[in-house]
C-alpha cells in the first residue's frame, strides 16, 4: 500500500480549496452563526490528550452551548458514565473541536478552539435543569467557526432514514467485550428507568 505522507503529494490529488471554502471561517460568532448555534441541540465535542483523541456526543434540552461572549461559547458538562475522557484531556491540552448539528439540516457548523474548564458556582447556576446542576462547565475560546459541506449529510441520508432495527443493544455489547460478566438484556431492561432518573 502506497501511503501519503506530505501535504504537496495530498493537494495534488485533490486540489486546493476554492474562495468561498475559505472565506466562510470567522474567528468569532457573527450574527448568523450566532443563530445556528443557538439552535443545535446537540453536538460532537472532539478532544486530544496524552493517552490520544476522543469524541464525545453532548446534548442538551435547549441550546447545547451558551454564548458568553462572541469569543467564547459554554458548556455544561451533565451526567454521563464519569468515565471523563473528554474532561481528563481537557485538563491536559485544551485543544478542541465540535461539530453542530440541527435535526433537519444538512449543514454541520464546526468550531475548533481552546477550552479550559470550571465550577465557578455562578457559571453552573446559568446551567440549572431539573433542580440540578452541572458539576463543570467546559468554557471554549472560538479560534475557527465556519460551516461545513453538506455532502456528507446528504450521502448518509441522515435524517431521512432509521437503520436502528436491527442494531445490537448496549447491554449486548457490554455482555460480549466483558464475556459475560457485564450487561445483558437486565442491563438493557433496566437503562430507561435508570436514565430518567440520572438525566440531569
Amino acid at each position: 500500500m502506497q501511503w501519503i505522507e506530505t501535504e504537496a503529494d495530498l493537494e495534488a490529488l485533490y486540489g486546493r480549496p476554492g474562495q468561498p471554502a475559505l472565506r466562510k471561517v470567522s474567528d468569532h460568532l457573527t450574527p448568523l452563526y450566532r443563530k445556528w448555534i443557538m439552535a443545535s441541540r446537540f453536538c460532537v465535542l472532539t478532544t486530544v490528550g496524552a493517552s490520544g483523541t476522543d469524541g464525545s456526543p453532548r446534548g442538551d434540552d435547549g441550546p447545547v452551548v451558551q454564548e458568553l461572549d462572541p469569543d467564547t461559547l459554554a458548556m455544561p458538562d451533565w451526567r454521563g458514565n464519569n468515565r471523563l475522557d473528554s474532561l481528563r484531556n481537557i485538563v491536559t491540552d485544551g485543544r478542541v473541536s465540535l461539530m453542530f448539528m440541527v435535526p433537519g439540516s444538512n449543514s454541520v457548523v464546526r468550531v475548533n478552539g481552546q477550552a479550559r474548564l470550571t465550577d465557578d458556582a455562578d457559571l453552573r447556576a446559568r446551567f440549572a435543569a431539573d433542580k440540578a446542576v452541572p458539576a463543570t462547565v467546559i468554557v471554549i475560546q472560538i479560534a475557527e467557526v465556519y460551516t461545513q459541506c453538506a455532502r456528507a449529510v446528504m450521502r448518509a441520508d441522515l435524517w431521512g432514514r432509521d437503520d436502528s432495527a436491527y442494531l445490537p443493544r448496549p447491554g449486548e455489547i457490554l455482555a460480549e467485550v466483558s464475556d459475560g460478566q457485564e450487561g445483558g438484556a437486565a442491563y438493557d431492561a433496566a437503562w430507561p428507568k435508570r436514565a430518567s432518573e440520572t438525566m440531569w
